[in-house]
């Protein structure tokens, strides 16, 4: 079902605490009648956006234009197979409530996800992953509403351009997505543990944590309750008593440069080369701060590309955490260089000139642009 409800603004329903009031929100508990809103606004040629939980959004503090769809459907169908376990999720379950069913019920593939917000219908737009585990290598498909077509389709992973932090489906720093299109639902396909354990560690700082080694394999349980722990103390779990929480998560994705301009950073800068064997890459950690290197991307990139560590720029271009401008409720979070937070009242604006600030000084020390990771709604950096 759907009902009109009062238009809210957006710094109630997003996790970063900014962006003001739509015309008309609708907020849409069946999927069908999902499909039916999102065709119904688009004959209307009506300007329009879908929000799920809100963590991965970043917008304007003015009125916005046309209609805000909040989507809250709900359901998990399970589906064996041979191969596995299939579990098709509605878009607006929340992703890590489908964790936690998922380990509750000893199916393994995403538990070293546990603790990222938002909901599952954002998962693969974003393609997520953390602590050496992405979306990317239990997604079957994705079930679309396409806006140019108007028609629902399940499309296989394979078809949606999966990357680091990104898909065919995503809109980067304000651009269109190359595949305008809705999420409705996901198919994840887990195994199914025998043993009550999760698949083999495939972080250090994890392993760290559990006090294991690479390659072991730990309880599905045990493996959560690190996760979240470590989520925590970066800031990384939404706690209203902790405005470091009030973030969107990293706020910049790690840069992937070509193997020549990797060659003009500084020796300790970490670096990941990218191509046929990325797993043969010498990691560089960062001094006392192992917690903000990204683990490598599942799948290789272009041959000659090299990923560079986004937290370690910003920390040497003179910008430490807690760092805020002069006047500003707008500043980086003090366990994490890469969340820009809300220190309570900050405007839109507050956190956007932080952002191009950090922009200009990675810029100027190292001649590289970071990019934003949340979706942009009517600002630009």
């Amino acid at each position: 079902m759907s009902e009109p409800a009062e238009p809210t603004r957006l710094a109630e329903l997003t996790t970063l605490g900014v962006g003001g009031a739509p015309e008309r929100m609708l907020v849409v508990t069946d999927p069908d009648e999902l499909v039916a809103q999102l065709t119904e606004l688009w004959q209307h040629d009506e300007p329009w956006m879908v929000l799920g939980g809100g963590s991965n959004t970043f917008a304007t503090d003015d009125d916005i234009e046309g209609t805000v769809v909040l989507v809250r459907t709900r359901g998990i169908e399970r589906i064996a197979t041979d191969a596995g376990v299939v579990l098709r999720v509605q878009a607006g379950e929340t992703w890590d409530d489908l964790v936690a069913y998922a380990v509750d019920n000893g199916l393994a593939g995403i538990e070293a996800l546990s603790g990222i917000p938002g909901s599952v219908g954002a998962a693969p737009i974003q393609n997520i992953g953390a602590y050496g585990q992405e979306l990317s290598s239990v997604l079957l498909g994705v079930e679309l509403l396409d806006y140019e077509t108007g028609e629902r389709a399940h499309v296989p992973a394979s078809a949606l351009g999966l990357g680091y932090r990104t898909s065919v489906l995503k809109r980067h720093g304000g651009s269109d997505a190359e595949r305008d299109a809705v999420v409705l639902s996901v198919d994840l396909l887990l195994t199914e543990s025998t043993d009550g354990k999760g698949l083999p560690i495939a972080y250090e700082q994890l392993a760290r944590a559990l006090d294991v080694q690479l390659g072991d394999r730990v309880e599905l349980t045990r493996v959560r309750d690190a996760v979240i722990a470590l989520r925590r103390s970066k800031g990384m779990v939404l706690d209203p008593a902790d405005r470091d929480t009030f973030s969107a998560g990293s706020f910049f994705t790690n840069p992937i440069v070509t193997e020549q301009a990797a060659r003009t950073l500084p020796p300790g800068a970490p670096r990941w080369p990218q191509g046929e064997n990325p797993e043969a890459a010498t990691v560089i950690p960062l001094d006392g701060s192992s917690d903000v290197v990204a683990p490598p991307p599942i799948k290789a990139a272009t041959q000659r590309d090299v990923k560079l560590s986004a937290a370690w720029l910003i920390e040497h271009s003179s910008i430490h955490r807690g760092f805020h401008l002069p006047g500003s409720r707008a500043a980086i979070s003090s366990k994490h260089t890469l969340a820009l937070t809300n220190q309570g009242n900050a405007r839109s604006d507050d956190i956007a000139a932080l952002a191009r600030f950090v922009q200009s000084r990675v810029q100027s020390e190292f001649g590289i642009t970071l990019q934003p990771e949340p979706v942009l709604i009517d600002i630009e950096l």
